[in-house]
């Protein structure tokens, strides 16, 4: 489920550069904003990759217990990083005023990585140590617990590799200059269309397009939303392209 409302008002907590102004419309979502049909594609051969190198790493391991062992250990530790890399999602809050509209975004995963690691590592060692003591040749398996404790130590010591993987962002919208309202039933999304300048001199208007996500819910709220303030915008139902 990745279009869930999160639980915490952000809305309220976001450093807005115009918050002296009074919002007419706020939301929030998580979503994955990317192209999800080439990232599905990329999982499922990831997936296969990872069944392949499971079963090769079984071969390590002498006794059908340290096979299965290591061979699932494997699939599960690979497959975990399959899916932080195909299916990330991002947290989006969005807040328009009368003059003006800023979206802020980030990748929430980073939050939860660190506990995660760290209490699976504290989770598995004393499990590790005890196939240990039952079959040595498992001792292998100890790098399992241990790579994910240095890599926790590393993601809390590191406030630049923190902020770079939660890869915040920040942005303003003209969306009163909006020409052109389209909107995506199937992934709740509506795009917003508008001439700008990318530098104030020597530079021509060009169209800038923005991506408002909205949970499924809401999406007729937001189109009449925008159908209300932007009478004159020409509007279009159809896909809309991802980068």
């Amino acid at each position: 489920m990745w279009f869930v409302q999160p639980k915490q008002d952000y809305v309220a907590q976001m450093p807005w550069k115009h918050a002296d102004e009074t919002a007419i419309m706020s939301w929030q979502i998580r979503a994955r904003n990317y192209n999800i049909f080439v990232a599905n594609i990329l999982f499922c051969v990831l997936f296969v990759v990872c069944l392949i190198s499971a079963y090769l790493s079984s071969f390590v391991g002498v006794s059908l217990l340290s096979k299965a062992f290591i061979g699932g250990g494997m699939f599960v530790f690979l497959i975990l990083i399959a899916m932080s890399m195909t299916h990330q999602t991002s947290i989006l809050v969005y807040r328009f005023t009368a003059q003006s509209a800023e979206v802020c975004s980030w990748k929430p995963q980073m939050d939860s990585v660190k506990p995660f690691l760290k209490w699976s590592a504290i989770i598995l060692m004393p499990i590790v140590l005890v196939l240990i003591l039952m079959d040595p040749s498992l001792l292998i398996t100890s790098l399992g617990p241990l790579a994910m404790g240095f890599a926790a130590w590393m993601m809390g010591s590191s406030k630049g590799y923190q902020e770079m993987a939660r890869g915040s962002r920040h942005e303003e919208i003209d969306w009163t200059k909006t020409e052109h309202i389209k909107v995506w039933r199937k992934r709740s999304m509506i795009a917003l269309t508008y001439q700008w300048k990318p530098f104030k001199r020597n530079s021509s208007y060009r169209p800038r397009t923005h991506l408002l996500y909205c949970l499924p819910e809401e999406l007729d709220d937001r189109i009449q939303f925008f159908k209300e303030h932007l009478p004159n915008a020409e509007y279009e139902e159809g896909k809309i392209d991802i980068p």
